[in-house]
């Protein structure tokens, strides 16, 4: 696919990887294994501005921290939730969306084979340099400290309305978490 030419379709969904965008990247061990993710503020509410524009989910390499993102991502948020090989992502997204209406974001040194691919590509400031290299945006963020928010703010700008914070949005459901408007 021609990414210059792809620009002429409309996103039908963003997909985001986990560890590194909405979170740190960290993770914290005791003797019993994985215990900690650190997920950053703001990203949640952002996100709820693109909720009745886009679908969004999730996706996650981490096997051995799925729970902890499960947590966050599927009970607290209540998006999808996918545990999805980092070298398997393509084909992956090839099976249910079509590439050339995804917007995908993403850190790791895998991410940039599904960022060459896809509609429009999103990278955290520090992100690998190949994910960087590929990204159509990179956010002045990092992973964890609201480039989620950031990179939601960019799609509005890009391909919808952008955000007028002059003005409550208004939204079919809830922003986010136990608020509602």
């Amino acid at each position: 696919m021609n990414k210059k030419d792809s620009h002429k379709n409309e996103p039908e969904i963003f997909i985001l990887d986990v560890d590194g965008v909405m979170t740190t990247g960290d993770f914290f061990y005791s003797e019993k294994g994985k215990i900690i993710k650190v997920f950053g503020p703001d990203d949640n509410d952002a996100l709820s501005l693109l909720r009745d524009k886009l679908e969004i989910r999730f996706v996650t390499g981490d096997r051995k921290g799925f729970p902890i993102s499960e947590k966050r991502i599927v009970h607290d948020m209540n998006y999808k939730l996918d545990l999805v090989s980092t070298i398997n992502r393509v084909s992956w997204i090839t099976e249910r969306y079509k590439l050339e209406r995804v917007i995908y974001m993403g850190d790791g040194i895998f991410d940039h084979y599904v960022m060459k691919d896809v509609l429009y590509s999103i990278a955290p400031n520090n992100a690998d340099e190949n994910a960087k290299s590929y990204a159509d945006f990179i956010t002045n963020r990092r992973g964890g400290d609201r480039a989620v928010a950031e990179a939601c703010l960019h799609i509005l700008r890009k391909f919808f309305t952008p955000f007028n914070p002059d003005k409550l949005p208004i939204t079919e459901g809830k922003l986010s978490g136990e608020w509602t408007v």
